[in-house]
């Protein structure tokens, strides 16, 4: 049995905190507001965030900082992407000891164009970190509170603690595979959720499965075009946080950027999408910081772009659609190049 702190008490916190209450790990579960931890502790509910669903009784919610991460072996960090040197500032004074630190966040830093993995890695000192570990893939916080067979991915440059905390989630309801290729996972986790506002927005057009269709596939030859100028491995945008994580998120009612792009694509304005939705849409910010990587990246991002000037140039969504349409012809597959500068000849058999 670890003892382990999950900071962040929103819906994916909270579904991550039952998965390792499941497994008998003393958990703690961290959040600002009183009222919340109250509920779930007394109720054992979390009404706001995940309506119907009973937690497990021995979590323990506490808006604490300090009694939630002393003596903690594992931070499993879930707040949104903007949030997260804020907390790691208030969190790492309080580490008497050495910790794994797992994040669940998906999000590139628009000031930095940095990972999560590597804002951790700047903000939390060598000496009280064993090892960062991205935990990511196809997984909505609604199905994994009800026990809904779901799989996902842990990743870190250390694989004997990619595998730990493998062991530490894994149940006959939550499958956890490892892959050490911890860029591709965090950026085929962050920009698959520009394309699922992309989704979300054809649909709100009025558009059908065709341009659904269109846009995920041609979303992923993006995210992994700039995956692999980054230095990820193309094969894991094929697996569970690259087309896994992007079927989900493209495809579902759960998906907060899928709604998101959805209420914009029928007329409605960003500050109007985010006060009706009450909750952060990683997208929006992501779509942001990717545009700008991909600028100086000198990588070719056209639906990225599209987005972009949707959220942030006042474009009409029909335009960005017609532009896309209209683009000059391609090859499907123009970044895959036969022979010695195919980037799968560098894979091992």
């Amino acid at each position: 049995m670890a003892t382990i702190t999950v900071l962040g008490a929103g819906s994916w916190g909270t579904a991550l905190s039952i998965v390792l209450a499941d497994n008998n790990h003393q958990v703690k579960l961290w959040g600002r507001s009183e009222a919340s931890t109250r509920e779930m502790n007394t109720l054992h509910t979390n009404e706001k965030y995940l309506p119907g669903v009973k937690l497990p009784e021995s979590i323990e919610a506490t808006t604490d900082l300090n009694d939630a991460v002393t003596n903690s072996d594992t931070l499993v960090i879930v707040v949104p992407t903007k949030a997260m040197r804020d907390i790691l500032k208030e969190v790492t004074p309080l580490l008497n000891k050495p910790v794994t630190i797992v994040h669940a966040s998906k999000g590139i830093e628009p000031e930095t164009y940095l990972r999560v993995s590597e804002i951790i890695e700047e903000e939390v000192p060598e000496e009280r970190r064993k090892a960062v570990v991205v935990l990511s893939g196809p997984s909505h916080a609604e199905e994994v509170s009800t026990r809904q067979p779901t799989t996902v991915t842990s990743s870190s440059l250390n694989l004997e603690q990619a595998e730990y905390v493998q062991d530490l989630f894994m149940n006959t309801n939550f499958r956890v595979y490892t892959n050490p290729d911890l860029i591709g996972v965090e950026i085929g986790g962050s920009l698959k959720n520009i394309i699922a506002l992309g989704a979300g927005m054809t649909s709100g057009l009025g558009y059908g499965d065709n341009a659904k269709a269109a846009l995920m596939t041609r979303g992923l030859a993006e995210i992994a075009r700039l995956g692999m100028k980054l230095g990820a491995n193309p094969i894991t945008f094929a697996g569970l946080s690259g087309l896994g994580d992007l079927i989900v998120t493209c495809t579902s009612v759960h998906s907060r950027n899928w709604r998101a792009g959805n209420m914009i694509g029928k007329g409605k304005t960003i500050p109007e999408v985010l006060d009706e939705m009450g909750m952060v849409v990683e997208g929006i910010r992501t779509t942001k910081a990717a545009f700008h990587l991909a600028e100086k990246e000198q990588v070719e991002m056209p639906i990225t772009k599209g987005l972009y000037d949707v959220l942030f140039n006042n474009k009409q969504p029909e335009m960005a659609v017609e532009e896309l349409m209209g683009r000059v012809k391609k090859h499907e597959v123009e970044d895959l190049k036969l022979g010695e500068t195919d980037p799968l000849n560098d894979m091992e058999p």
